[in-house]
């Protein structure tokens, strides 16, 4: 199947962008609390996937957490301590660019924890997951699918791009040679984790375009109707002469010089 052309996808991407929008309205009056997980091998396209949903949304409502290296404090707390500080509070959405499933996935594959940490993981997440849910969070947690081929590809492009070489870290490029242990803890963390009230959806992400856009369809369709009778505040017509900027103390830099 080819890959979804530019053009397509924005026209197909706008109406879900309105629905995004009206979803976050409603959060914010209803006081709903949305939490969304983006999990997936390196290159899947989690950061694109994030931007989709939150382009068009209120920062100061909608978080995109991103979590660096446990400081040497962080690393003695109990696991999912961390990332309990940044659920979401009444009205707010957090997006996830990954969350505590770095223990089984990347932790477990490249050996940054031990095998008693990792069993206890796999015990403990669900046991979170349902404390988070029977407390009123809504939970969506999804892993985005992609090829080995396709990922290559993705590497490639990245270590000559200059300004997408910052995604490329070292345990990216020892990350490489691991497609097949990253399978089976995938594999692993879906049998223990993968439960009636916190499930795992899985979307395929070799097109991200398409992906992007089968993800925001899902998370829309599984929330209750999101549409908010709350009419928009009237914006009425200034009086008098619209003033013109003027400056007394300092004046603006010259503009960017744009060839005519």
């Amino acid at each position: 199947m080819a890959k979804l052309k530019r053009k397509e996808y924005d026209e197909l991407l706008q109406p879900l962008q309105l629905e995004l929008a009206a979803m976050a309205r409603w959060v914010q009056h209803s006081g709903q609390r949305l939490l969304v997980l983006f999990e997936g091998r390196d290159t899947a396209g989690k950061g694109g996937a994030i931007q989709t949903i939150s382009e068009h949304l209120n920062p100061r409502q909608c978080r995109v957490v991103a979590l660096p290296k446990p400081t040497d404090r962080e690393a003695t707390q109990w696991y999912f301590q961390r990332y309990a500080s940044h659920l979401p509070a009444a009205g707010e959405i957090v997006l996830m660019d990954r969350s505590w499933y770095n223990r089984a996935g990347v932790e477990r594959v490249m050996g940054y924890c031990s095998e008693t940490e990792y069993q206890q993981f796999l015990r403990q997440a669900p046991v979170f997951e349902q404390l988070l849910v029977d407390d009123g969070i809504l939970l969506f947690k999804y892993w985005l699918c992609v090829d080995q081929e396709q990922q290559e590809k993705r590497f490639a492009e990245r270590h000559v791009d200059p300004l997408k070489g910052w995604k490329l870290s070292p345990v990216d490029l020892k990350s490489r040679s691991k497609y097949s242990a990253y399978t089976e803890a995938r594999e692993a963390m879906l049998r223990a984790t993968h439960r009636d009230g916190a499930p795992w959806t899985l979307v395929d992400f070799n097109d991200q375009r398409l992906g992007r856009l089968t993800l925001a369809r899902n998370l829309l369709d599984r929330l209750p109707d999101t549409r908010v009778d709350a009419p928009l505040p009237e914006l009425p017509k200034l009086k008098g002469k619209l003033h013109r900027e003027h400056y007394d103390v300092l004046k603006p830099i010259e503009d960017f010089p744009v060839k005519d």
